[in-house]
Formats: C-alpha cells, sequence, structure tokens
C-alpha cells in the first residue's frame, strides 16, 4: 500500500538459556559467580549417580531437592511466627484440641499437642512427598517406580 510505512523489523531472539548440567559446569558457575570460594562439594553428591542414573540426572534431582526443602523450610519459618502471635497463641472461642493452654511459645504448642495430632501432621507431609516425588513426573524421573516386564514380572 503506497504511503503506510514498512512493518517493523522482528525482535531478535532471546539469548540461550542453559542450564548447566555437569560437575565440570557446576565448577565452572562456581568460579563465576564467587571466585574466592569457588566449587565446595565436602561430600562429593554432584559426581555421584543416584539410583543408577547419570551425573547430570543426579544433579538434576538435587537441585530440585535443594528448591525443594528451601521451600519447606520457608514456609516452616511462617508457620513458626504465625504461632507467635495472639490470633493463633491467644484464647480461643473453639479449642483447636483438648489440653490447649493460651500463650504458649511454638515449642510448647508442639508438646502440647496430642500425639495422634503429630501423626496427622506428618502423614499429610509424607503424602506431599510422595506426591511431589511421583505425581505427573516425566517417564523415567521417579527412581523408586515399579516397571511390569513383558513376562510380568516386577523389576526395579
Amino acid at each position: 500500500v503506497p504511503g503506510r510505512p514498512p512493518p517493523p523489523a522482528p525482535p531478535p531472539p532471546p539469548a540461550e538459556t542453559r542450564l548447566r548440567e555437569t560437575k565440570a559446569d557446576l565448577e565452572a558457575l562456581a568460579k563465576e559467580l564467587n571466585p574466592t570460594v569457588g566449587f565446595y562439594d565436602p561430600l562429593g553428591l554432584s559426581s555421584q549417580n543416584f539410583w543408577g542414573k547419570s551425573e547430570e540426572e543426579t544433579i538434576g534431582f538435587l537441585r530440585h531437592a535443594e528448591i525443594k526443602h528451601g521451600r519447606v523450610a520457608m514456609a516452616a519459618f511462617l508457620g513458626f511466627i504465625a504461632q507467635c502471635t495472639p490470633l493463633v497463641s491467644g484464647e480461643h472461642q473453639f479449642l483447636p484440641y483438648r489440653g490447649y493452654v493460651a500463650g504458649g511459645t511454638p515449642f510448647e504448642q508442639w508438646d502440647n499437642m496430642p500425639l495422634l495430632a503429630k501423626a496427622q501432621i506428618f502423614t499429610t507431609i509424607g503424602m506431599l512427598e510422595s506426591y511431589g516425588e511421583g505425581a505427573g513426573s516425566p517417564a523415567g524421573y521417579v527412581p523408586y517406580r515399579v516397571e511390569i516386564a513383558p513376562d510380568n514380572s516386577s523389576r526395579r
């Protein structure tokens, strides 16, 4: 169409994002991010092969576990802080459990809870942990899955 300006040029492609997956990549990344300390792996976990998987898969598993447990620790800290507030540790119209004592610290609240309540908490955590490791994961990711061989025998 005459008198119409040409369309703008397409934007350049984004820079490639690459995960550092091998031990050599981790060493290079550590040196790049903190030249003073560099790579620090006292237990040598980055060179292990968990469950017969490759080094790259083991490093991926460890990264996943570190992120997940960091999130759990942050949630636990928020729970601890919430238990210190009067809203949680103060007087309640309906007691949260038998034997509740208002004004207790988070440690005292935990000690006062019945054993079955603690078991319920740990069971829920275990179910969430199991779900996070297995449900919806790509094939081959879950290290403890049981496969059925063509001859109907199970193998790990």
